[in-house]
């Protein structure tokens, strides 16, 4: 009998956890990099290829089957408000178990100075991209928006907001068309988003071996052939590690769960067992946007949710809703200033409840994406941001728990709008 999906990328987890322990010990570092990433960046590198035709086809045609304008602006402030409001409980959650729990009161001053030697050039690279986030104008995340060529916003996944706009754009103009005349381009759009879904199935046959190389080369990365250093690192920034995380399972296990009691019928076991391919997908790639057509599959075809509901709020939350990426930028701002002495009051807490919520909603769908943020939230609330550098090391690791807390969150928004619009089918295992 043939495993589940869930089954076979648990299998390539555990084996590339198992050979990146060994391969550190062994100090195959080398080997790791040239024979076995390679084949974790072949996979993440086909889910991203298919990222922009399938939110392009997707929402194109969801937007277009709405057939009325009117509709579409409800489900579009349902789905946004709902957003914002899980981003916000998640910043608040964060802000709670760093002030409770205090864990940069726990850097000892030695480690506090090693880390910071250690990630000098890195610092100094995040902070030049940020420097130049900063300096935009009040209105430039609208303007950046708003693509001058749908050619070049297709070129890179970094512009997936830009697509997000031309299809919602394109799709109303489908609407707007007489049936005969729009009809043939619909039916594009429709056709490709089918054998995009098929392309989906294809490249997850790779998943058990593709989660395997991403496993091995996170470890190999952090170890850099010397597990000791890993146990080091550990040990210095494991209490906060252990803040972040439990503020990513408070989120997980407590919020989503509470509004999909409130606001649907879905069994929390239904939703688990639909979810948890994506949701360790999510935490292998550390990428929203590389998990999409995953996260859209497994919603519609196991979940119940409506084509037309999950091609319009599944890539819209890959690109605004990142609630776990906020949560670790609250609970990560917070830490720093405790690490360096620095004392936070309650303004310089409200500032980064509203700077990471509106960080989150232009945080790029990528892996890393929200250190750069984390700068300019720093910045803000007046703390160094040469402080990033005490948790440089841990972050790839945390990157991949947040990202599962992020598409968590994409597909409870999901269900809970096509449970509000009569658009929620029942739940389907057969696979």
């Amino acid at each position: 009998m043939k495993l589940k999906l869930h089954w076979q990328i648990i299998i390539g987890m555990v084996a590339g956890l198992i050979y990146g322990i060994i391969a550190a010990y062994a100090g195959w570092g080398s080997f790791t990099s040239a024979w076995i990433a390679p084949f974790g960046e072949i996979f993440i590198n086909l889910l991203k290829l298919i990222a922009v035709p399938l939110v392009l086809g997707s929402l194109v045609a969801g937007v277009a089957s709405l057939s009325d304008v009117r509709k579409l602006s409800r489900i579009g402030g349902k789905t946004i408000t709902i957003y914002i409001i899980t981003t916000v409980i998640s910043v608040t959650i964060g802000l709670l178990v760093v002030n409770i729990m205090k864990p940069g009161k726990s850097v000892p001053q030695e480690m506090r100075e090693k880390l910071q030697a250690t990630y000098q050039s890195e610092v100094e690279s995040k902070e030049d991209s940020a420097k130049k986030v900063r300096e935009r104008g009040p209105l430039q995340p609208l303007v950046e928006m708003v693509p001058d060529n749908i050619f070049n916003a297709a070129s890179g996944n970094r512009n997936m907001l830009q697509v997000v706009f031309f299809a919602i754009f394109l799709g109303i103009g489908i609407i707007k068309v007489n049936n005969d005349k729009s009809a043939a381009l619909l039916n594009i759009f429709e056709g490709l988003n089918d054998v995009v879904i098929k392309l989906v199935d294809m490249i997850m046959l790779m998943a058990p071996i593709g989660v395997f190389g991403l496993i091995a080369d996170t470890i190999n990365v952090i170890a850099r052939d010397n597990i000791q250093q890993v146990v080091e690192l550990l040990s210095a920034l494991g209490y906060y590690a252990i803040v972040v995380l439990l503020g990513l399972i408070l989120q997980t296990t407590l919020v989503y769960p509470t509004i999909l009691r409130l606001f649907t019928k879905m069994k929390l076991i239904d939703f688990i067992k639909g979810i948890a391919p994506a949701q360790l997908l999510a935490f292998s790639t550390s990428s929203s946007g590389a998990t999409l057509p995953v996260t859209m599959e497994r919603c519609e075809n196991n979940l119940g949710v409506s084509e037309e509901v999950s091609s319009f709020v599944l890539p819209l939350g890959a690109t605004i809703n990142m609630d776990g990426t906020a949560l670790y930028q609250a609970v990560a701002a917070v830490f720093i200033a405790q690490a360096l002495g620095l004392g936070l009051d309650l303004g310089a807490q409200i500032t980064i409840v509203l700077t990471a919520v509106l960080a989150s909603i232009g945080t790029a769908a990528v892996p890393g994406a929200g250190i750069i943020m984390l700068v300019i939230i720093l910045e803000a609330i007046s703390v160094p941001s040469a402080g990033i550098a005490l948790i440089l090391g841990i972050d790839r690791i945390l990157d991949m728990c947040r990202t599962v807390t992020n598409i968590t969150g994409d597909a409870t928004v999901a269900i809970t709008v096509a449970s509000s619009e009569n658009q929620l089918g029942p739940v389907n295992f057969d696979d």
